[in-house]
């Protein structure tokens, strides 16, 4: 744009200093994990093996208060029969199954080409067998707690 003191033309501030270019940064060659289905199911994996270390430990816990005194264990179960501990053992059972069938899927795209190349296509056959587990176990486990 020309200037109107000295007849000479001065660069716009966007020519002068432009805005950089936002690059998405490539993958690093090799990886399998890319933000995409196989991330967030490792993510998940992670996790629910967490959550079911605590779940373990804390059975652990409770089950050796049968050795200690059988009047302790009995008040500890006694507090387990409510529906909110049947809904926990629903999510418990839930991440069990999420967590193995992921682990299965995880030892297919290991272990052998095929998986590799269909990685995605086996986190939906997972994602399947898994809502077909809840659907079986769901229904009647939750009538077992609320007919109590």
């Amino acid at each position: 744009m020309p200037d109107k003191s000295t007849g000479s033309t001065v660069a716009s501030p966007q020519k002068k200093y432009p805005l950089p270019k936002i690059v998405k940064p490539k993958a690093l060659a090799g990886t399998v994990y890319r933000g995409n289905v196989g991330m967030w199911s490792w993510v998940l994996h992670r996790i629910t093996g967490v959550a079911i270390f605590f779940f373990l430990l804390v059975h652990i816990l409770d089950s050796t208060l049968l050795r200690v005194s059988p009047e302790a264990y009995n008040a500890v179960i006694g507090t387990y029969k409510n529906p909110i501990m049947g809904l926990g053992e629903v999510v418990l059972v839930a991440a069990i199954g999420i967590h193995a069938l992921n682990g299965l899927r995880v030892i297919l795209v290991d272990f052998w080409a095929w998986g590799m190349k269909h990685q995605k296509l086996l986190q939906w056959i997972g994602l399947a067998l898994w809502i077909i587990l809840l659907i079986g176990f769901v229904p009647r486990h939750l009538i077992n707690v609320f007919s109590e």
